[in-house]
């Protein structure tokens, strides 16, 4: 008899941390950050006008990698990782690649949230962590085949990660996710005592 676990949904985890000018680095984006969240009057109006529990560049600005030479150094890096995912991943990209289209800061201050959603018109989507204070909020992904369980009971409190319902991804300082960008993910509300910085980003195939 064979137990076949089929249909994967692959996430990336990695760290910038083993750099040994990481933390120059990471300091340099939060301040990067910090500047836009003060100078972004359109984002904070966007954000006040949607209930955004913080700021981020999301829906104001789409130059970033050109804006602050760091967020172009992060866009290097970002594109080599994404490029060997996109191979795990065995995407035949016909001649194509996948290009970065979207780069943006989150600052989320304690007791906000960012509910569950996935990234439209992208295929590969992530997050890299700048500041992740204790009691900040995890990053929560959901089995995208939840919609589909109908009347199966619930899974164990000691199921196998991969077949919970919900994952729990903890990040620190440094810490890139990346996955497809149908995986259906949230923030729950952060607990910290000061802000939980993170830097979003999508992939298209071009």
């Amino acid at each position: 008899m064979a137990l076949r676990h089929l249909f994967a949904t692959p996430v990336l985890e990695l760290s910038l941390s083993t750099d040994p000018n990481f933390e120059n680095f990471r300091a340099e984006l939060e301040a990067a950050c910090r500047m836009l969240a003060d100078e972004d009057s359109a984002g904070r109006a966007w954000c006040k006008a949607n209930g955004y529990g913080g700021y981020t560049s999301y829906a104001s600005l789409d130059d970033l990698p050109t804006r602050a030479s760091v967020f172009g150094e992060l866009k290097t890096l970002l594109d080599r990782h994404a490029k060997a995912f996109a191979t795990d991943l065995a995407f035949d990209l016909k001649g194509g690649r996948l290009k970065l289209d979207s780069l943006w800061v989150n600052v989320l201050k304690p007791g906000a949230a960012h509910s569950g959603h996935i990234h439209p018109h992208s295929v590969i989507s992530g997050t890299v962590y700048v500041a992740t204070p204790k009691g900040s909020s995890a990053l929560k992904l959901e089995d995208p085949r939840l919609p589909l369980m109908m009347a199966a009971p619930p899974r164990r409190a000691d199921a196998p990660q991969d077949q919970q319902a919900f994952v729990y991804l903890r990040p620190e300082p440094g810490t890139v996710f990346m996955w497809e960008s149908w995986l259906r993910h949230e923030v729950p509300a952060s607990r910290a005592k000061t802000d939980r910085i993170s830097i979003s980003f999508n992939y298209a195939w071009k």
